[in-house]
């Protein structure tokens, strides 16, 4: 990185290595705070004890509804070396083989506490009673807050169901009463230090 340093150039073109020491220290320091989030979440994880990653879902975690008759019940996920710097969590689930041209989001979480690490089974419900003190959810491609299990249509090749927990720069995030998961997720990305996630599938037979 150092060695591509003494070719940037400032606005009026002049090579980087030819601007006073001071500047070029500068130049430096920007580019080591740019890649430092990414630096700091290498080690971010995140697991479930009921669900392996690749693995399919169970009828637990499957939508009451559409035709689907699953317990509609939210897993057990558990997260772990957040970068530095955090000060809230995030977590959604989405499957981006829905045929809808934008995917379906399953369940959306945020203003998850920092001293947070797990969201216990079953933490989805609409009321949100099982979430940390201060969570919220916001609204599903279901329509309503809480977890939406899976629910593919009939005869689908199995969807894939990404579970992501993101790591956030700001304690909060303020999304109006209502607001779709698409804002949600616009504010996570433009607050977000770093992310992990896993990945099931689940498909149903052509009926």
């Amino acid at each position: 990185m150092m060695a591509d340093l003494v070719h940037i150039q400032t606005k009026d073109h002049t090579p980087m290595k030819n601007r006073p020491r001071t500047l070029r220290f500068a130049a430096v320091a920007t580019v080591v705070m740019a890649a430092a989030p990414l630096a700091g979440a290498a080690g971010f994880s995140l697991a479930s004890p009921t669900i392996k990653p690749g693995s399919t879902l169970t009828e637990a975690q499957v939508f009451n509804g559409f035709g689907c008759t699953g317990k509609n019940v939210s897993p057990a996920l558990k997260w772990s070396g957040a970068p530095s710097g955090t000060k809230s969590f995030a977590l959604t689930v989405y499957d981006p083989d829905a045929p809808t041209g934008s995917g379906w989001w399953h369940w959306v979480v945020y203003n998850i506490p920092a001293s947070a690490t797990e969201l216990a089974e079953g933490a989805g419900t609409a009321d949100g009673k099982g979430l940390p003190a201060g969570s919220q959810q916001g609204r599903t491609d279901f329509g309503a807050p809480g977890f939406g299990g899976a629910c593919p249509p009939p005869g689908d090749k199995p969807h894939r169901y990404i579970f992501t927990v993101y790591a956030l720069k700001t304690d909060k995030l303020d999304i109006p009463e209502g607001g779709t998961a698409a804002l949600v997720g616009y504010m996570i990305n433009a607050n977000k230090l770093g992310s992990a996630s896993f990945t099931a599938k689940y498909g149903r037979k052509k009926q």
